[in-house]
């Protein structure tokens, strides 16, 4: 159940609580119903001989090595038990949730959305593509949804409503983690979409997005624009023309967070690991967040199950 503090109106479906404010034509609401009212069998056999299947770890680490989000705090951890002391060992955790991989919930930028938490686990596995877009954009670049859709064309690869959208940028390669780490390029460089991108994941009803990015939004479509002038400055060099131009706001402020999120198409960010080992195919995806009650995001192990 969604937590009683929200004061919306609410459509009750069994045990689980929709918040009007979307309605109820919208397809991720009339899965949820579904889910509820008879748990559902998935015909999955076209995706991958089940005989011959490898499981692809698309996460990245997580420590307090990992750099935080500009304006947000970092992850730490200390130990709070120890087998000299105590016999046993246990861990003590402070973080903000929008660290590592994870997946925004609805509640992140809708204050009336439900919580990550209380959403079907249905919802977090199904078929879904891996679009790499690296060799089409690069520093701070713009990709649209006419690269996705022609590279998936290239590869044969049809995006169907439903579908997990996974965007490969290539610049998980610049993670904190990996040995050409540069977390400047990875945080505040990486190549983003505009509204144009979000009405089309919209339109094309995509169940929910990831990328291989600290965000799913342009770096330069958030809190990045304002405390670092001179990214904006290399911005407009490199695109000749002032960023007011190419991406105004407030209609490109946070699109891909504001926009989508009120169709119930959240999205993980900082995918990783093995994601290049899987571009431009289609594989069955898991992205479950843990089940975090009244949690607006939550850490996610994302996988890719794929055919051999």
């Amino acid at each position: 159940m969604l937590q009683a503090h929200y004061s919306i109106s609410y459509i009750f479906i069994s045990e689980f609580v929709i918040p009007s404010w979307i309605s109820m034509s919208e397809g991720w609401l009339e899965d949820w119903k579904k889910y509820v009212e008879k748990k559902p069998v998935f015909d999955l056999s076209k995706v991958a001989k089940w005989s011959e299947v490898k499981v692809y770890d698309l996460s990245q680490p997580l420590s307090n090595l990992t750099p935080p989000f500009p304006t947000y705090p970092p992850f730490e951890f200390k130990w709070i038990k120890t087998m000299a002391e105590n016999n046993v060992q246990a861990q003590y955790i402070m973080t903000p949730l929008h660290i590592g991989t994870h997946m925004d919930g609805p509640l992140h930028f809708v204050p009336s959305g439900p919580d990550i938490g209380s959403i079907p686990i249905e919802h977090w596995v199904g078929e879904g593509v891996i679009v790499d877009v690296s060799d089409e954009v690069g520093e701070l670049g713009i990709y649209t949804s006419e690269m996705v859709q022609k590279k998936a064309k290239e590869h044969n690869l049809e995006l169907k409503p439903g579908d997990i959208l996974i965007i490969h940028t290539g610049y998980h390669k610049y993670a904190w983690y990996q040995p050409g780490a540069d977390t400047v390029r990875y945080m505040l460089k990486h190549p983003g979409p505009t509204v144009e991108f979000a009405k089309w994941v919209i339109k094309s009803k995509f169940r929910w997005l990831a990328v291989d990015a600290t965000s799913q939004d342009h770096p330069l479509n958030t809190v990045i624009r304002k405390v670092r002038p001179d990214i904006v400055e290399e911005f407009e060099k490199i695109h000749g023309k002032k960023i007011d131009e190419l991406m105004p706001w407030p209609e490109n402020y946070q699109v891909m967070h504001i926009l989508p999120f009120k169709y119930g198409i959240v999205h993980v960010e900082n995918a990783g690991g093995e994601i290049s080992q899987i571009k431009n195919r289609r594989c069955l995806i898991v992205g479950a967040p843990f089940k975090f009650i009244g949690g607006e995001s939550a850490f996610t192990r994302l996988l890719a199950i794929c055919g051999e």
